[in-house]
Order: structure tokens, then C-alpha cells, then sequence
């Protein structure tokens, strides 16, 4: 008979929610699931009722794996208890930016890097979700091409920041079309149709960025393994609720026409190509949210660098931008035996 695991998912808001989902309606082997909290209660999860339990380091005993929420921009959970539940004989996956950028904590994109896993010292870190989708569509570039620079420009979902700011959109789109006053509480300004370059704090090492953008920067480094990848970043949060989309260019090492990009594209494992422009087809939020793949569309050449290309790509940054990511990076471990 199959061995199946005793997991636990640390976090109940959507991305806690979506990776109970996930796990379920992919058969993930379970011999028992629990959800941990910073308190205890009842949630209808994925139609089922589940008792939250408050988390504690009592919580990781005689438990194979933990998938760690996280929230963007916070310390999150597994910075008190990730270590604590390793010391349990826990293997972490955590969707946090605590652990990130340490070298000794693989970051993986199952479809890019999935041969880091095998380094894992109990702990392994999922991306960025902007990052993941990304990667996606740079790895296969990069690895036909070559890479030379990247340049991005993010559009993405209040979803992102967690049900309180999808609260706060819709809150504020009623307002408007009342004729009240928007008075933003989540967020420095009002979202509902609105537009701000501003997503996490400012930076000290790289002045004049948002966090966010620098998460880009230096992670595409690591998930790449190229450290000295020059990439500009510049991320955007817009009154959407549910689906991030970036404007992507970059320049190749190598000649590449948007056929040729198209055909590689193609073949990557997660990717989908929508992209006939004459009849409206090229990835959008809306058609990204709910699904697995990153959608990708507009390929075009640059008219400005000698091997360039232009790509628009979309995603739902809350399925395949952190809990189906995570899902996928447990479903690796197992296939590798590192479960």
C-alpha cells in the first residue's frame, strides 16, 4: 500500500484555504490533514468543516509535512515556528519571504528548478507569486536563448494582499458608485479604479524600489541561478481581484523571432500560449483565475534590442502563485523520495 502522510496546513485565509483545496482535489496521500491557526474555531473549507487549531510547537509531533501559508510583506508564521517543527522530524514548505534568500533553503518552481530540492535541509521556501509566474516563462528563454536582461512591469490583484483588501475593492466600488467617499484602510490610497506603483516597503539596498520589486529581482537570481542577471522591476497594484498579469521583455542572448518563442513556450510543462491579437485572444485575469497554467500571449519582437522579445502573461497568483506551487513542490518530493 502507498504511504501516506500526516500534513498540516499553517494559515487559514486564502492561501491557507486554497492549499486545503489543492491538496484535496489532487489526491494528495493523506492519512490525516489539520489546519492551524493563531486561534482555534471552525472553517468551511474546500465544502468541508475543519476545527482550526491554534498553533504551537506542540503542534508539529507526529507530523510529516507542514505547508506554511505565509502573508506577502509580514513576518509570517514560519518564522516562529518553521525551525520548531523541523526539530519535530516536520519537512516545511513555506510560502512566506522568511526564509527566501538564505542559501542553505532551496526556492523552487517545481517546472524550473525541481533538481534543488535534493539540497533541502527540512525546509524548502516557494517563490514570490509574481516571481513564479515569471521564471516560468523565462527558464525555457533562457534555457534555448540565453538571457542578457530582463525588464518587468507587474499588474497585480489585491487578492494578493488577502481578503481584506478584496473587502476593501469591493467596499470601495459601492462608494463610488454611490457617491461616498473611498477611505482606503488597507492600502496608502483608494484601489477601486485606481492605480498605484507601490507594493511593500522601500528598500535600502536598492533605493528607490518597493520590496516587491526586489523580491523579482533577487529571487529570479537564485530560481535561475544566475546572480548577476541585470533586471529592472517595477510592480503595480490594480482594482483587479483575482489574477496577476506583467509585461515582460527581455533580450536573448541568441536570435529568436516570436514563432520560434511560441513553439518554446509551447512545450514547457504549466504554460499556455493565448495569444491571437486580431481576435481579442491574449491572457487576461479573468481568464487566468481558477486555473493552474500561466497564460501567456502578445509575443512580439523588440523593436530596440538586436535579440529582444515582448511577452504579456497572466496567472492566478493565488493557485499557481502560492498554494498549487507549494502542493506541486510536496508532489515533487515525493517522486524524488525525499518524502
Amino acid at each position: 500500500m502507498a504511504k501516506k502522510y500526516r500534513v498540516a496546513v499553517v494559515g487559514a485565509g486564502l492561501v491557507g484555504k486554497k492549499m486545503v483545496e489543492i491538496l484535496l482535489e489532487r489526491n494528495f496521500p493523506l492519512s490525516s490533514l489539520r489546519v492551524l491557526a493563531t486561534r482555534k474555531r471552525e472553517e468551511i473549507i474546500a465544502g468541508q468543516k475543519f476545527l482550526v487549531e491554534e498553533t504551537t510547537p506542540e503542534s508539529f509531533r507526529e507530523i510529516d509535512l507542514a505547508l506554511f501559508a505565509g502573508t506577502e510583506g509580514e513576518k509570517g508564521a514560519s518564522r516562529t515556528f518553521a525551525r520548531k517543527a523541523i526539530a519535530e522530524g516536520t519537512i516545511v514548505i513555506d510560502n512566506g519571504s522568511d526564509f527566501r534568500l538564505e542559501p542553505d533553503v532551496p526556492l523552487v518552481v517545481p517546472e524550473v528548478n525541481k533538481a534543488a530540492l535534493k539540497y533541502h535541509q527540512g525546509l524548502i521556501a516557494n517563490p514570490n507569486c509574481s516571481t513564479i509566474q515569471m521564471v516560468m516563462i523565462l527558464a525555457p528563454l533562457s534555457a534555448t536563448f540565453g538571457l542578457n536582461r530582463v525588464i518587468v512591469s507587474t499588474y497585480q490583484a489585491v487578492s494578493g494582499t488577502g481578503r481584506e483588501a478584496m473587502d476593501e475593492l469591493e467596499n470601495q466600488i459601492r462608494a463610488y458608485c454611490s457617491g461616498q467617499t473611498l477611505s482606503p484602510q488597507v492600502y496608502p490610497h483608494p484601489i477601486a479604479f485606481n492605480i498605484f506603483p507601490h507594493i511593500g516597503g522601500l528598500s535600502q539596498e536598492f533605493p528607490g524600489y518597493f520590496a516587491e520589486e526586489v523580491k523579482m529581482i533577487k529571487e529570479t537570481r537564485k530560481i535561475l541561478n544566475k546572480p548577476d542577471l541585470p533586471i529592472s522591476a517595477t510592480c503595480v497594484r490594480v482594482p483587479v481581484f483575482n489574477g496577476h498579469c506583467e509585461s515582460l521583455t527581455v533580450e536573448l542572448k541568441k536570435p529568436a523571432n516570436p514563432e520560434e518563442a511560441r513553439a518554446i513556450l509551447s512545450r514547457m510543462p504549466g504554460v499556455k500560449i493565448v495569444d491571437d491579437p486580431e481576435r481579442n485572444e491574449y491572457p487576461l485575469p479573468t481568464a487566468a483565475s481558477g486555473k493552474d497554467e500561466v497564460l501567456v500571449g502578445r509575443i512580439r519582437a523588440n523593436p530596440i534590442f538586436q535579440f529582444g522579445l515582448d511577452l504579456w502573461i497572466a496567472a492566478d497568483n493565488i493557485r499557481k502563485g502560492a498554494a498549487l506551487n507549494a502542493v506541486q513542490i510536496a508532489e515533487e518530493m515525493l517522486a524524488q523520495g525525499l518524502l
